[in-house]
């Protein structure tokens, strides 16, 4: 799935609130891809109101239909499933312009849309032009009105790589772990005042990119040292610096070979510690 997540008060379906979770069963309800859809759509990524995402993964479980099952005019396969890509064609015609189904696939044994993901990836797009960011990146890049050295925000995020507690760039959350390996952490001027920021771990915890981009950027303009963010590393006090959540999009989700998708998703559940 992709969203443009401006209109949206986040991932999760909440009572009167525009989500794209609510948005997406509605329409799995209206044309489900077979006799129904049981229960609610597991997410790879939960992402924050205004978030947005260009690689989102989801997965649901349906009753099948029979296999000389007519209805809504489908080609129905061995498995109960109608034509996955004509069924896509008409959830997007249900759906409003800023969510799209990109794809649909019957997923493989053992897949867990979250808990069986080795990674996810993110992007994070930085404006440092002393007018602000171009108009038509508004919605998708922040403005910050000093200028950057992706230098030092290089050096500072090389430290913060590797299996930490993260709970000083998390916001907590009862009973739930903050200790996560974050693999990938780099930043690059790709044109004259565009910075992009690429981060990937196993998994994020409650605002945890935005929490570290948000850090960086002080050390990317010089009020902070280098050192400072993997000092808080492990830490109990969250940091206040926080990035706005306009400029980050989930760009995709990584699965190992089907074959180890359920020994995967049992490894995830269980809660980590260091």
């Amino acid at each position: 799935m992709a969203y443009d997540g401006t209109g949206f008060s986040g991932w999760a379906r909440q009572p009167g609130l525009r989500t794209v979770q609510g948005l997406l069963e509605d329409t799995l309800a209206k044309q489900p891809p077979g006799a129904e859809v049981p229960r609610s759509v597991v997410v790879a990524g939960r992402t924050d109101a205004g978030v947005h995402a260009e690689g989102q993964v989801v997965h649901v479980d349906v009753v099948p239909l029979g296999p000389q099952d007519g209805r809504r005019g489908l080609p129905v396969d061995e498995g109960g499933i109608p034509d996955l890509d004509r069924m896509r064609h008409r959830w997007n015609r249900i759906l409003p312009g800023d969510v799209r189904v990109l794809g649909a696939a019957v997923a493989p044994e053992g897949f867990d849309a979250r808990f069986s993901a080795l990674r996810r990836h993110y992007r994070y797009q930085v404006s440092d032009a002393p007018w602000g960011v171009d108009p038509l990146r508004r919605t998708d890049t922040l403005a910050w009105n000093r200028p950057v050295d992706v230098a030092a925000l290089n050096a500072a995020a090389a430290d913060l790589l590797g299996l930490h507690d993260f709970a000083a760039y998390c916001k907590a959350r009862e009973g739930a772990t903050t200790v996560r390996e974050l693999q990938r952490f780099e930043w690059e001027r790709v044109d004259r005042h565009l910075i992009v920021a690429r981060v990937s771990a196993d998994a994020f915890c409650h605002s945890m990119v935005r929490s570290l981009v948000g850090s960086l950027l002080m050390v990317g303009d010089g009020r902070r040292g280098t050192g400072w963010p993997a000092e808080l590393l492990g830490g109990t006090d969250r940091t206040s610096a926080v990035a706005p959540a306009h400029g980050l999009t989930l760009v995709g989700v990584d699965y190992p070979d089907p074959t180890e998708l359920a020994a995967r998703a049992e490894r995830t559940r269980a809660v980590r510690t260091l």
